[in-house]
């Protein structure tokens, strides 16, 4: 009788190892690949800085969404974020809640980028392997993310975004020396002048937190406005000086994030891709998610949290650019100072304060203390693939001052646009953190 035995339980021990050698394992690793596609994928299409932070945000909402309908230390962002209603509950129960959160993501970003099949080719490789080892579970886990997903395209249509991509581009007056200027070499027109009436994540809204005005405009030696103007200039002279030596052109460069660097060969004009000052910050929050071994959960969470700040850091420093309407340093030099003079970081093409780095900079570092804790060190390599080194920091408001920084020895902003837009993004961000209820019990969530 016992000879009988050993051959049934025999054979259930190979069904099992077989069943466990099938087990769909999907990780942080899985979902930090798909911020890089979002990534690369904006980089190539050249997306402007504002509508890459859309993107990032609406893309991991979605995956958050469905997180949050399986793990009770996280609460659904229906009723926190403007309009956003209640996400369809989960009806199966051979869902795989991290297949249906990249899922959603991947929809979302696909259906908000030119170049789909940049995202959809990793993506698909992925999802194949997934769907190979357990199908039925695989069709349950993308039918629920595709409904999360639908939920939110329903939401994201009325953000306004379809009708300003209709309103009547920037009207550039040149009556006043004050008011901002197309900048060479491109002389692009003012980028997303209407961006102010995108309907916010979290924010009231886009007027919430008005930073007080640049100072009084005057090219009298002596005045502020004028003395800020000097200080970019002799900046630019300084690091003349010895440009391969010096830290604030390394700073510069290392923060440029411009995505509209245009090269002037001869006769021809082209493009240098880069990510945007948003994507950088996405960069950091894969490297700060990496060190702290964060599960694929909190990830999620990290991102998503971070990218509504940012997001909403856009919305709120665009309806000021284009309020204060401020001439940058570039066209005030060159009319007045030096004709030859040329700033260290390309002019982007939109009006100068308050500064855009300084105020997505310091929101980012803001969510992302909150959920790493402050004096996080972290080595931010997020530019290495642009043929820049490493460069290391202390905390993430650190890395938010060096980036506001970067914006004057770049010689592209005037001091007053970058410490008004440390505060302006300080503010937001600190807004953002404490309206939103993510979590249940941060001790808790702990990373793994």
């Amino acid at each position: 009788m016992k000879k009988l035995l050993i051959l049934p339980i025999l054979f259930l021990t190979l069904i099992s190892c077989d069943q466990k050698a099938q087990e769909i394992v999907v990780t942080g690793d899985d979902f930090h690949m798909a911020n890089e596609n979002l990534s690369k994928t904006m980089v190539h299409d050249i997306f402007s800085p504002p509508v890459a932070s859309r993107v990032y945000a609406y893309s991991n909402i979605a995956a958050y969404e469905v997180m949050s309908q399986f793990n009770p230390e996280y609460n659904s962002l229906a009723g926190q974020l403007n309009e956003f209603g209640p996400t369809p509950k989960p009806e199966s129960d051979k869902i795989n809640p991290n297949i249906a959160a990249l899922t959603a993501f991947y929809e979302i970003g696909k259906s908000l980028v030119f170049s789909e099949e940049r995202m959809t080719g990793k993506r698909d490789s992925l999802f194949a392997n997934w769907r190979e080892k357990d199908e039925a579970v695989f069709i349950a886990s993308e039918a629920y993310g595709m409904k999360v997903a639908q939920h939110v395209k329903d939401w994201m249509k009325n953000d306004n975004y379809a009708e300003t991509r209709t309103m009547p581009k920037f009207t550039v007056r040149t009556d006043e020396t004050s008011r901002w200027q197309p900048t060479p070499p491109s002389y692009m027109d003012g980028i997303e002048p209407h961006w102010m009436k995108i309907r916010p994540f979290v924010i009231d809204s886009s007027s919430q937190f008005k930073p007080a005005p640049p100072p009084e405009f005057s090219m009298e030696e002596g005045s502020r406005f004028h003395t800020e103007l000097m200080e970019v200039y002799n900046i630019r002279e300084e690091i003349a000086q010895d440009e391969e030596n010096s830290d604030k052109m390394a700073i510069a460069k290392f923060w440029d994030c411009n995505p509209y660097v245009s090269i002037l060969r001869g006769h021809l004009m082209f493009a240098t891709k880069k990510i945007t000052p948003g994507g950088h910050w996405i960069g950091i929050t894969k490297i700060a998610c990496e060190k702290s071994n964060a599960d694929f959960d909190k990830s999620v969470y990290a991102y998503t949290k971070t990218s509504m700040a940012i997001a909403d850091g856009f919305i709120s420093c665009w309806e000021e650019k284009y309020r204060s309407n401020l001439v940058r340093p570039e066209t005030l030099i060159n009319k007045y100072i030096d004709e030859s003079w040329s700033s260290v970081l390309q002019t982007p093409p939109f009006p100068e304060y308050t500064s855009g780095h300084s105020v997505i900079s310091a929101a980012a570092a803001t969510a992302l203390t909150d959920i790493f804790g402050d004096n996080f060190s972290f080595e931010d390599d997020t530019e290495t693939e642009y043929g820049l080194p490493v460069r290391n920091f202390t905390s993430f408001n650190a890395a938010s001052i060096e980036a506001a920084n970067s914006r004057l020895y770049g010689g592209i902003h005037y001091r007053a646009a970058i410490e008004v837009g440390l505060k302006q993004g300080q503010d937001l961000g600190a807004y953002v953190v404490n309206k939103l209820k993510m979590t249940n019990s941060k001790d808790k969530i702990a990373s793994k």
